[in-house]
């Protein structure tokens, strides 16, 4: 038996939505704003406009950038998923789906290539199957601007202002010694413990150090 959508019980603004989405993407409205080619203002309006019509809460600030709340974290998980929808929509739709083509150079760290990088290129390559793709498993920052690789994933936001970057997630890492070290030394409480300490780590490890 076919089941009637109740329609009148659907009412949103996709626009509000789609606001929602690309600032939790992002991590702010003014990279939201840049993402979507619109301004700030224009954005948080939009957001406090959704926020009003649910009776919710979703972003609170923590310093200068913002933290879903639990109904945010709730809502985006189906606001994700309308935005694939979305864009599955617009592919079909134009009939881009089957004409996206050629070679796309992806570059990712061994870990993101193993455990990440296949489940996105299978659903890729469902997407759109006329794409030849390169995956280089490298831990080096390679350059997109001298086309070294096309897409780049990596664990920091890309100093060069003219790449277009997303945020795509969180991950965790975390500093370990060798028992001797710590009976040497002591075991670390704050920053300024480890602050003359040696690293050891896999291929150019400045930037983490720095970090």
């Amino acid at each position: 038996m076919h089941k009637c959508m109740d329609w009148q019980a659907v009412a949103f603004d996709w626009n509000q939505v789609r606001a929602f989405l690309v600032t939790a993407e992002e991590g702010s409205f003014s990279a939201a704003a840049r993402a979507l080619g619109a301004t700030q203002p224009t954005l948080g309006r939009q957001v406090a406009a959704l926020e009003e019509s649910l009776g919710v809460t979703l972003f609170e600030r923590v310093g200068r950038n913002l933290s879903l709340t639990e109904a945010g974290l709730e809502l985006l998980d189906h606001v994700r998923a309308m935005g694939d929808a979305a864009s599955r929509v617009s592919l079909t739709a134009s009939g881009q789906a089957q004409s996206v083509e050629g070679h796309v150079c992806v570059t990712a760290t061994d870990v993101l290539s193993m455990y990440l990088l296949p489940d996105a290129l299978r659903r890729l390559r469902e997407v759109a199957p006329g794409i030849e793709l390169e995956v280089v498993a490298s831990n080096d920052v390679r350059d997109l601007r001298r086309r070294e690789a096309d897409i780049a994933i990596r664990h920091g936001r890309p100093e060069q202002p003219d790449l277009i970057a997303k945020k795509l997630g969180e991950t965790e890492a975390g500093l370990y010694a060798s028992a001797g070290w710590i009976e040497e030394h002591g075991r670390p409480e704050k920053p300024d413990d480890v602050r003359n300490a040696e690293f050891i780590g896999f291929d150019r490890a400045g930037r983490l150090i720095a970090y």
